[in-house]
């Protein structure tokens, strides 16, 4: 299917995974409004791309990583429709793959990192492999996304990215091996009144790893912790909802 929003289109009928209001959330969540250097890790159709190239700077360079062929080439589609296909870069392939060759030339690292992972671990698995690839962790582990991620964000960096709360705390456990710390954390409670479902983590480096001479001295971690409702009882988009989303959805 298709989906229209105020500044672009999405076509993801080739992907795995279609638009959906987490990829959304995530992208108009992600503090990308002064990153130079982004990269999307997991593009699949684009969304997140190409809410990043409409939130960043004019001269900002984003990567969109791709594993699926069929995604790819509907990514590299719906980029080259939308209004900033020379601000987007388009790698098909496996993310660790990409990871390689970037680091082996030495090439810039990421001031921004977002993903919408694969993040489902266990359970049911879709027929569609290609759906099935973009919600398990069948080809990117958390443990492979959090080395990638350690390996490509730049020292004051940040990575952004959505989880489900059955998924969050086995993420969480894993990042001080990686070096890595949550800085903010926002549930996502999709109706009023029931507990949350999703939670938007922004991501970066231990203050020690980046600054080894901190070592010597008490640094204390904090996360700013929310909530943010999609919609109120009635079925109607809360009030942070529609501030947090009016640049993208056509209705707000």
């Amino acid at each position: 299917m298709s989906f229209t929003f105020k500044q672009f289109h999405i076509d993801d009928k080739q992907c795995g995974m279609s638009v959906s209001t987490d990829g959304v959330l995530l992208g108009a969540w992600a503090e990308l409004s002064q990153s130079s250097n982004i990269l999307d890790i997991g593009a699949g159709s684009g969304l997140l791309s190409l809410m990043a190239a409409q939130r960043s700077p004019h001269n900002a360079s984003i990567t969109a990583v791709e594993l699926d062929g069929a995604a790819a080439n509907a990514c590299q589609y719906n980029i080259q429709q939308s209004p900033w296909p020379e601000k987007i870069q388009l790698f098909q392939g496996a993310i660790q793959h990409f990871q390689q060759q970037h680091n082996q030339i030495s090439a810039p690292l990421f001031d921004h990192i977002i993903c919408n992972p694969p993040y489902f671990e266990q359970g049911l698995q879709a027929k569609n492999s290609a759906r099935a690839d973009a919600r398990h962790t069948n080809t990117l582990s958390f443990a492979e996304l959090q080395y990638v991620i350690g390996q490509l964000l730049a020292p004051q960096g940040t990575a952004s990215i959505i989880l489900p709360q059955q998924s969050l705390a086995r993420f969480r456990q894993q990042l001080n091996a990686h070096g890595l710390f949550v800085i903010k954390h926002l549930d996502v409670i999709s109706v009023e009144g029931k507990p949350p479902n999703r939670a938007l983590l922004a991501i970066q480096y231990d203050p020690m790893r980046v600054n080894p001479r901190q070592t010597n001295n008490k640094v204390t971690i904090e996360t700013q912790c929310l909530q943010l409702v999609i919609r109120d009882k009635h079925g109607q988009y809360s009030q942070a909802m529609a501030d947090l989303c009016c640049e993208f959805y056509l209705k707000l």
